[in-house]
Order: structure tokens, then C-alpha cells, then sequence
């Protein structure tokens, strides 16, 4: 039981990382782990990949193969996301808006309360400003910007 609470633990946090970093290589991911408590070996983390289905992106990252679609999504419809406190405006394509923001509800990022959408901007509230920053990195790594 132990192995196995470990393992899920581990994996939440694997979760958490490559949703905000931008993770390239296992041995990064190894790194971010041992930052968070947690020593395993690469082979460790490659075993997590392949059971978390993570996928790498063309540019080199990985990402949560459940996070493909809003990876997609906002790759290709979203034009920029500007951060305001808690909350992020994020500007789309004419009426993209809704599909991008019905996307980044079914991801169900844990920093995120809401959204509401219009046309081609939607509104997100976060928790937190740090919640707020962590969500807006992951529109930016998503949309291939650093």
C-alpha cells in the first residue's frame, strides 16, 4: 500500500509539473521530483511517463496526454493571455472563445474556479495570483511561447 500511495503521490506531482514547467527530458523530471521530496531514478520516471500516458509535444515538451486537446486548442486559437491579479483575459480567435474555454474546464486545472466566455475573449478566475500565474504559463507553453 505504501509503494502504491507513493507512486500516485509521485504522479500528482509529475501532474503538476509538466502542466507548469516545461519539462524536455526525464532527467528534468527527475530533477523537479527530487526538488519536491521525492528521489527515484530515471527509470522510475520513465515507467510514470509510459503509465501516465505523457506525450512530448514538437517542440520538445511534455505534456498529459488528457491535456492533447486543450494543447491543441490553444495552439491554434488563442492570440494572447494577459494576467490581472487572480484572473486572466485570454483573447481568441472570433468566436473560438467558448470551445477554448469548454477545453480548459474538461482539463479541470486545479487553480482554476471558473471561466465564462464571450465571442473571443474569456474571462478565467483563479484562487490565488500565484494560481493565476501558473495558469497562464501553461497557455504559454501551450501556445509554444516561453
Amino acid at each position: 500500500m505504501t509503494g502504491m500511495r507513493k507512486r500516485l503521490e509521485r504522479q500528482d506531482v509529475i501532474r503538476r509539473v509538466v502542466r507548469r514547467e516545461r519539462v524536455r527530458t526525464q532527467r528534468d523530471l527527475v530533477e523537479h521530483l527530487r526538488e519536491q521530496g521525492f528521489v527515484c531514478t530515471q527509470a522510475t520516471v520513465s515507467r510514470d511517463i509510459t503509465e501516465m500516458g505523457l506525450r512530448k509535444l514538437p517542440e520538445g515538451v511534455y505534456v498529459l496526454a488528457e491535456d492533447l486537446h486543450l494543447q491543441r486548442m490553444i495552439s491554434e486559437l488563442v492570440a494572447s493571455v494577459v494576467q490581472a491579479d487572480t484572473m486572466l483575459i485570454v483573447k481568441a480567435s472570433p468566436g473560438t472563445a467558448p470551445g477554448v474555454a469548454a477545453a480548459l474546464d474538461d482539463a479541470g486545472l486545479e487553480e482554476v474556479l471558473g471561466s465564462i466566455a464571450g465571442d473571443d475573449t474569456i474571462l478565467i478566475i483563479t484562487r490565488s495570483a500565484a494560481d493565476a500565474a501558473a495558469v497562464a504559463d501553461t497557455i504559454q507553453k501551450y501556445r509554444g511561447r516561453p
